[in-house]
């Protein structure tokens, strides 16, 4: 993870967003809705600029955030979102339609371990985004790594928790957080091992892991 005062330095450097983007990020801010920090989704973007994928599928819309900053770095991919929040799809919904970037992003409403056929029937898919609940990463990972092309992408969001998984879990408070920490910490560990894929961890934002599918 960068130093507070490193990480500072960063975000000043990058170019000021459309009024729409900031407009989003202080929506999310004021609501409390979780979307990449700053740092870490111009890190996902250089990355996808690098790979150009025509086709992405990303697991956690929220209120559309990063399917937008996704459709503006790359205006000829195709974006497959899923939300399983109805407010925060509703929004997303409303935020996409500004953006005119409706024909590009195509979102879906439900649990992505449940829209599994509708997700199958958009794909194959060059990029997978997994930013949703932490605790089911692995689930989400082993039902769509099928549907990713070979030399496709898997790009895995929060994977150090705030530095977290790092942490004695003696010194967690909570049952629930050590629960959790110990979750990512295992899919950090089976991701790392996993046969088909080979993977890096970046420390940035809140950690993301970029998992690259081997040929044969």
């Amino acid at each position: 993870m960068l130093l507070q005062n490193v990480e500072q330095y960063v975000e000043n450097l990058i170019p000021k967003r459309t009024e729409l983007v900031e407009e989003m990020e202080n929506y999310a801010k004021e609501h409390v809705v979780p979307i990449m920090e700053l740092i870490g989704i111009e890190a996902l973007l250089q990355i996808l600029r690098l790979h150009q994928p025509a086709h992405i599928l990303e697991i956690g819309t929220a209120i559309g955030y990063s399917a937008i900053r996704m459709a503006e770095a790359l205006p000829n991919a195709k974006i497959v979102t899923v939300e399983r929040n109805e407010d925060r799809y509703k929004q997303a919904q409303l935020f996409i339609n500004r953006a005119e970037k409706k024909e590009q992003i195509k979102t879906l409403f439900g649990d992505a371990l449940e829209l599994q056929a509708d997700i199958e029937q958009n794909g194959p898919y060059d990029a997978v985004f997994i930013d949703a609940a932490k605790g089911q990463y692995q689930r989400f990972f082993e039902h769509y790594a099928p549907l990713v092309n070979k030399k496709g992408i898997i790009i895995s969001d929060n994977i150090l928790f705030k530095g977290h998984v790092g942490t004695d879990l003696s010194q967690i408070e909570t049952r629930r957080k050590r629960s959790l920490i110990k979750k990512i910490d295992a899919y950090n560990v089976w991701l790392m091992k996993h046969p088909d894929f080979q993977t890096t961890i970046l420390p940035i934002g809140d950690g993301i892991a970029i998992s690259i599918k081997r040929g044969d």
